[in-house]
């Protein structure tokens, strides 16, 4: 019984998910793939990958599935503990760790960008908020 997904699977699954959201991509990382088409190619949150945090829980209870669905015919099977396979114990039972990220909501404003183009001028979105620009706003960054 595996202790833990090899990391050999995981950047085969990783490139995999980048793949399903961008055929053309040539990245490998999840979190890469997602700046890119959120800043660069303007899709909406939902239409980019999950971030490589939420991606590895899934990874992590599907394949408790799969050991659990591979010892169906076993009549005392060893199943692993669920909260080693993206599972939290809670009051109401076991529920789905979904990321160890911390919640999106207290780091909204890295989400601020601009769309200067030559400069950052007073109408600056960033600047406005007492903010530097990132690499999410039209000037990169660069002013």
């Amino acid at each position: 019984m595996p202790s833990d997904v090899s990391e050999e699977s995981m950047s085969l699954l990783k490139r995999f998910v980048v793949l399903m959201y961008d055929r053309t991509s040539d990245t490998m990382e999840v979190n890469d793939a997602r700046k890119q088409l959120f800043a660069h190619k303007s899709r909406a949150p939902e239409n980019i990958p999950p971030t490589q945090a939420a991606l590895q829980q899934h990874i992590k209870r599907a394949s408790l599935q799969g050991i659990c669905w591979n010892q169906t015919l076993v009549l005392n099977p060893e199943l692993p503990i669920p909260c080693d396979w993206g599972w939290t114990k809670e009051a109401s039972g076991w529920q789905p760790l979904w990321t160890t990220l911390p919640e999106a909501s207290k780091s909204c404003h890295e989400l601020i960008h601009c769309g200067c183009k030559k400069g950052c001028t007073g109408r600056c979105k960033c600047t406005k908020a007492a903010l530097k620009c990132t690499a999410l706003c039209a000037c990169s960054g660069d002013c």
